[in-house]
């Protein structure tokens, strides 16, 4: 039987690379000063636009995948004698996960021989892309869609997400910085640094002061934590700063030896809650550095 890797737009790989690959994207919907847009690539609205209208003052939401989306799309593959691996964003950033389940149990009410996986990335960004595209690559190569499951399964909780914002205002907005603090560090030109961790959660780590700083740490997290670097694609994302996301991947490319750098815009449903200038890199380590870690 042949599979079908389908994950969300939350990915942020390049649309391209996603086309040539065959795998499909359920595409996020987001709300901006009152209109609905789809998350489609920048098609709707363009990267730029998006993050300028935030600049601005605009104010974005965000809405969840329906389960009824994901049971028509599920159904189509099916229908074609597909085998569904769906890797998706999440379940603690949003209900949408939930619902792919949700959807997996009404097309086996219909079709009881359906072969649907559900994967809980446990990922943001081009961290759940990185899964999306190891799978991808795996499947190409010949492996058995239980080795590829195995492989996303035994991986996810080792892909490290490192992101830094330029502004502390959407982190307040989203109430996950104080008021106070957003001032505070406002004037004093503090720079969260923030993780993914093992609940799959977007949690502070640590301050550093001044942009540069701030991508210097992430390039430290990756040459501190990353293993067979000469083996892994690095994956960047970027909130309109592609300036910053190119220093970024110098720095790598001049000090460190590896496979690959990809560089891709940050997707507007994450957008919404991060603010322009988010910076992220996504790699493979050990382990992630979780708040359990931290507290141990």
């Amino acid at each position: 039987m042949k599979t079908m890797i389908i994950t969300d737009s939350n990915c942020d790989l390049d649309e391209r690379y996603l086309k040539e690959a065959n795998i499909e994207v359920i595409p996020f919907h987001f709300i901006l000063s009152g209109k609905e847009y789809t998350d489609d690539f920048g098609k709707s609205i363009s990267y730029k636009d998006f993050y300028d209208r935030l600049r601005k003052g605009d104010m974005a939401t965000t809405a969840q995948i329906a389960p009824n989306t994901y049971e028509e799309i599920f159904t189509r593959y099916v229908q074609k004698g597909f085998s569904i691996i769906y890797i998706g964003f999440s379940s603690a950033l949003s209900e949408s996960l939930n619902h792919s389940i949700l959807a997996k149990d009404a097309v086996l009410r219909n079709v009881p021989d359906a072969d649907i996986t559900i994967i809980d990335s446990k990922s943001a960004s081009v961290g759940q892309g990185l899964l999306v595209a190891g799978a991808a690559e795996r499947l190409k190569s010949g492996k058995s869609k239980q080795e590829v499951i195995a492989w996303v399964e035994d991986t996810k909780l080792r892909v490290n997400h490192w992101f830094t914002v330029d502004s502390l205002d959407h982190l307040k907005r989203g109430g996950r910085l104080s008021a106070s603090s957003a001032a505070i560090g406002s004037i004093l030109n503090v720079k969260p640094i923030l993780i993914v961790d093992d609940d799959g959660r977007l949690v502070p780590e640590k301050k550093v002061v001044g942009r540069h700083h701030s991508i210097r740490e992430l390039f430290n997290q990756l040459k501190d934590r990353g293993v067979d670097l000469s083996k892994q694609t690095i994956y960047i994302s970027h909130g309109d700063c592609l300036d910053d996301a190119n220093r970024l991947k110098d720095m790598i490319g001049q000090n460190l030896q590896v496979k690959n750098i990809n560089i891709s815009n940050l997707g507007p449903v994450i957008g919404a809650h991060t603010g322009p200038g988010l910076l992220c890199i996504a790699f493979i380590a050990e382990k992630r550095r979780s708040e359990a870690l931290r507290r141990s």
